[in-house]
């Protein structure tokens, strides 16, 4: 790939919608209407509320315009480390879209959504059968909500069992950062835990506190599988066993489980309750704010504790069994209203049903493959803290030791001249000018191979023309920006006065 240009080039967008306005423009031409008119409460209108006033065409050029200027899956490669943004195949949309599935009003009767609750229902029996769970429940909206169920199960839990003084979760130090805070949402407190020179968790630490004072507090542990660094765990046995030997439960982050598909099953390495990123490995839509879907899975003995409802068989019929949305028995709650992100289990349960269960594994050694391979083509340009076979995704340093004042975000900064979405920055938090780089198992050799040469190329540049990164982005239609101070000082507005670059 050709190194951008680096001339200054104008940053100037076409005009804003604001400033195309003229008095009298309207936007949509309403029919007459057919019930008698009222007026409008007074407390609801706003005088200072300066809407443009713009034709038909004059907006949708406009946020068409916008919508090209994002850089998306489907327009270029998007390595963004933790995420897993890999392409969602287009089938899965038309399925998700089928009027009988879109057009389903959530209160609709127990007989009227069969159709529905059969598709939740094999979604549920397929997710706990690839994770090795008893039962799942669909419930939870996003990865952050399915580890908050999955804490709050927890808890109640130990509070059905009179052990009210169990209160801490244990968290590894390269955790991803909702755990800390779930556990804090729940009222619970963390122990964090370090790790160790290979990237594991610590070993001793962890039986250290097991065996400690405060061994009948532990309710349970929060891990990622492969963790935030990539790798999976060496000893995970080893840490569960010492959990479950202080009486703790075992929760897993599942938002990494597209490197396991196929090949681990974490309810049979022991763990109690785990989430799944629908929106991650089952290949839903992900990013804008969503929606999602952190369906949880539990073992046995939380069963009864799902959050509701759950989708069962009310009449068994081998023909023709009647399905029903069921409470729990002793539920930790709704926590969503209706039943979930109805339109995230159809597009997981297409892409299922078209892999099925050798398809399943090969994504994960496609992913874990493409990641190993990004790995070693950059283990001898850039520093790799853990220079080990890693899970679907690696960390790598964003800085050099014989070359001062380069960063991270320099570098991803850069990345974005070259068309490439830059990688997650400054995370996991323990590696030092971190670069988390996920690939998926949906790009080409071809594109790896653009994408280590960039790389390179940057690095290159890094050594010869360090200004280059520290001035670019070059070729976006906005600049480098002060991000403390847009962090800081949030303008939510597309008032004419933004219109500086």
């Amino acid at each position: 790939m050709d190194a951008p240009q680096t001339i200054e080039k104008t940053n100037a967008l076409e005009p804003l919608i604001y400033e195309i306005s003229t008095p009298g423009r309207i936007g949509v031409n309403l029919p007459k209407c057919d019930v008698p008119e009222s007026d409008l409460p007074t407390e609801l209108m706003r005088d200072d509320l300066k809407l443009p006033e713009v034709s038909e065409m004059q907006v949708v050029r406009h946020f068409v315009r916008l919508s090209q200027l994002n850089h998306a899956i489907d327009t270029g490669f998007y390595p963004l480390g933790s995420c897993t943004m890999k392409y969602n195949p287009k089938i899965n949309e038309d399925m998700a879209r089928l009027p009988g599935f879109a057009l389903l009003h959530p209160l609709t009767d127990t007989a009227g959504t069969q159709g529905a609750l059969a598709l939740m229902y094999d979604l549920q029996t397929w997710l706990a059968e690839i994770a090795g769970f008893a039962g799942v429940s669909l419930v939870p909206a996003a990865g952050a909500q399915g580890e908050f169920a999955g804490i709050l199960m927890i808890r109640k839990y130990h509070l059905d069992r009179g052990d009210a003084q169990r209160t801490k979760i244990l968290v590894p130090n390269s955790a991803h950062g909702t755990n800390p805070a779930t556990v804090t949402m729940a009222g619970m407190e963390v122990i964090e835990l370090p790790s160790d020179s290979d990237g594991n968790v610590d070993l001793d630490a962890l039986k250290t506190v097991c065996t400690g004072e405060l061994a009948n507090q532990i309710a349970g542990m929060m891990i990622t599988v492969p963790s935030t660094l990539g790798l999976f765990e060496s000893h995970i046995l080893e840490v569960v066993e010492a959990v479950h030997e202080a009486g703790g439960l075992m929760y897993m982050d599942g938002a990494n489980m597209n490197a396991l598909m196929g090949v681990v099953k974490p309810g049979e390495l022991g763990f109690d309750v785990m989430h799944y990123n629908l929106h991650k490995t089952f290949s839903t839509p992900h990013g804008g704010g969503g929606p999602g879907c952190g369906a949880v899975g539990v073992a046995e003995r939380l069963m009864d504790y799902r959050p509701g409802p759950v989708v069962e068989i009310i009449e068994p019929d081998d023909d023709a069994p009647l399905y029903g949305l069921v409470e729990p028995p002793k539920t930790i709650g709704k926590l969503k209203a209706f039943w979930g992100n109805f339109g995230m289990h159809i597009r997981a349960y297409a892409y299922i049903r078209a892999y099925g269960a050798s398809g399943l594994k090969d994504v994960t050694r496609h992913a874990v493959l493409n990641a190993n391979y990004v790995r070693a083509m950059l283990k001898d340009t850039y520093h790799l803290p853990y220079p080990r076979i890693c899970g679907h995704e690696f960390v790598m340093e964003g800085r050099f030791s014989d070359v001062e004042d380069i960063h991270a975000l320099d570098i991803s900064k850069r990345l974005m001249d070259y068309g490439i979405h830059p990688p997650t920055n400054y995370f996991p938090l323990i590696v030092k000018e971190a670069l988390l780089i996920e690939p998926t198992e949906t790009e080409t050799k071809q594109t790896l191979d653009e994408f280590i040469n960039v790389m390179k190329t940057i690095a290159r540049e890094a050594h010869e023309t360090p200004d280059l990164l520290h001035e670019a982005p070059h070729v976006t239609p906005v600049r480098r920006l002060d991000e403390v101070k847009a962090a800081k000082q949030l303008v939510l507005c597309c008032a004419p006065v933004m219109k500086s670059h």
